[in-house]
């Protein structure tokens, strides 16, 4: 996975934006947690982009950028959770979920799969 860090509200406003264009999975990690680190390691080791639109992949070290973790709870309404999978789509969170539930089968049935005539 080609991870984009997430620093600053300006890419989380480019974020909302790209999310009309393609999904956008942001993923809030906490460096300090076991299950956080648990949930990256299998989401990365399973992650296949064949067959699915193309996705861009934001990463959110909570413990350097909560302030841009307050802020995502803000935009998107959606309660904090550490770790937490967000799937934006088209300027609103249509999918999120936590801790051990962030798998990517259940990122994939949530993405639109690539059309013959777009390949």
């Amino acid at each position: 996975m080609n991870w984009i860090k997430l620093k600053d509200e300006a890419t989380l406003k480019e974020i909302k934006a790209l999310s009309h264009e393609k999904p956008v999975v942001i993923f809030k990690h906490s460096t300090r947690c076991n299950i956080s680190t648990t949930a990256l390691s299998r989401l990365e080791r399973t992650w296949k982009s064949d067959g699915i639109k193309p996705v861009s992949t934001y990463f959110l070290d909570l413990l350097s950028y909560r302030d841009i973790s307050n802020k995502i709870e803000d935009v998107f309404d959606i309660e904090h959770q550490s770790p937490q999978l967000l799937l934006i789509q088209n300027g609103i969170c249509t999918y999120h979920t936590s801790h051990l539930g962030i798998t990517f089968e259940e990122i994939k049935k949530r993405i639109p799969f690539e059309s013959l005539s777009e390949s």
